[in-house]
């Protein structure tokens, strides 16, 4: 399954709090090193995932962020994305300095931008014209004896920077780097970089989402057509299973329309909720083993909706659909949250969706603890809902496993 990447590896102080954190390029969950053959892609690769797929408070909470800016990346209008107050601006001495690019950083500097130097092992005529921009600078103190970095440090001290240092190995490294005075610290000794992941949603099963999301909206027949017609294979899997199921219908049905009228709203909305579990391009089992989850899930919140209010249809419906959609934040690498603002739902299959709030919350709760044969909490469960045993509950769980199982066959 494709997703979104990010490294990200910590800095600290002389205390060992957390002050920042480097954002690393990174492709694959279990990346260690990486080879960088465009700056500015990786760069961009880094800004987007953090704030568009992982959200930046969740990357940073209230720290900032560490990122690497070649001169393309700081002359581009991408820079006027990120906030100031999160990121420093990382530049690297064996960048291309010109009179555009100084100009640049120091209008950078005046809108609050912070720099920092990466990479330093000795001062030289282009590390001296950044020293003038930047406020931190990185020592690489895994390539400099003990002598040579006491010189370095001793002459870096002549400017107002911030020191940094940078790939600390060892408990040596670090008491030395302590003595020499540096202020931050990162590397292996602390920890190496941690890989975000999250995973990519199958456009399919989005579209399938949105679709849910018009049915369960109360929207007229017409607006459903409308919503299948952008996608055909999704019609034709509609056509095949109405002409399959209707088979004592007097004509065929022959229109997306009439097949709606025919299987009906709730009918669909199952079928739709069940399609989220098949539709898997990612040719793994994890969706049919989550079909085989959900449906029986739904079945089972179903069957003990059932026995708490046998009249009351509109309940069965959602308890069903709770099931069904309890498991779709694992399906589709999406916040829970996310999938419930999606779709229109009553408060009270939101608040058992996202937080297990409320009676449907409870009644989830409890189908879960038997998915994990928790059996002190299930009768724990029980005996606050007050109108099912536990071998009441044995029973209609074997009826939700065999409509689960029927129901796994008709999609294979």
């Amino acid at each position: 399954m494709t997703g979104f990447f990010l490294g990200r590896q910590p800095i600290l102080d002389r205390d060992q709090n957390l002050v920042a954190f480097e954002l690393l390029f990174r492709q694959e969950e279990n990346e260690e090193g990486v080879t960088v053959t465009n700056e500015l892609a990786a760069s961009s690769n880094v800004i987007v995932n953090a704030y568009g797929q992982f959200g930046i408070q969740n990357v940073l909470g209230n720290q900032r962020g560490f990122i690497n800016a070649d001169p393309e990346l700081i002359m581009s209008d991408i820079i006027s994305l990120l906030p100031s107050k999160h990121v420093v601006l990382e530049l690297r001495e064996t960048a291309e300095i010109t009179p555009e690019f100084l100009l640049r950083c120091g209008e950078l500097k005046k809108n609050g931008y912070q720099f920092a130097l990466d990479n330093v092992t000795v001062i030289n005529a282009q590390v001296e014209q950044l020293l003038n921009i930047v406020s931190i600078v990185k020592v690489n103190v895994l390539e400099l004896d003990k002598e040579n970095l006491t010189k370095l440090v001793a002459a870096l001290n002549r400017w107002p920077v911030l020191l940094l240092a940078l790939k600390v190995e060892t408990r040596e490294q670090q008491a030395h780097c302590m003595q020499l005075g540096f202020q931050m610290f990162q590397g292996y000794f602390f920890a190496k970089p941690e890989v975000l992941a999250i995973k990519r949603a199958d456009p399919g099963k989005l579209a399938l989402l949105q679709l849910l999301a018009v049915i369960t909206s109360d929207n007229d027949i017409e607006e459903i057509e409308k919503e299948f017609k952008h996608q055909p294979g999704l019609s034709y899997n509609l056509m095949r299973m109405v002409n399959s199921v209707a088979g004592g219908l007097p004509q065929k049905v022959n229109s997306i329309k009439h097949a709606i009228m025919v299987l009906g709203r709730k009918p669909l909305q199952k079928w739709i909720q069940l399609l989220l579990y098949t539709s898997n391009q990612s040719g793994d089992n994890m969706s049919s083993a989550l079909l085989q989850t959900a449906a029986a899930r739904g079945k089972l919140m179903e069957l003990i909706a059932i026995a708490e209010r046998p009249h009351d249809k509109n309940h069965h419906e959602r308890a069903f659909m709770v099931g069904i959609l309890s498991l779709l934040d694992v399906l589709l690498g999406m916040d829970m949250q996310q999938i419930v603002d999606n779709l229109a739902i009553s408060e009270d299959m939101s608040q058992a969706l996202i937080s297990r709030g409320g009676r449907l919350g409870q009644e989830l709760k409890l189908v879960e603890a038997n998915e994990n044969s928790e059996v002190e909490t299930m009768q724990s469960i029980l005996t606050e809902l007050g109108f099912l045993s536990l071998s009441e509950l044995a029973n209609i769980e074997m009826q939700a496993m065999g409509w689960a199982n029927r129901m796994s066959e008709a999609a294979g």
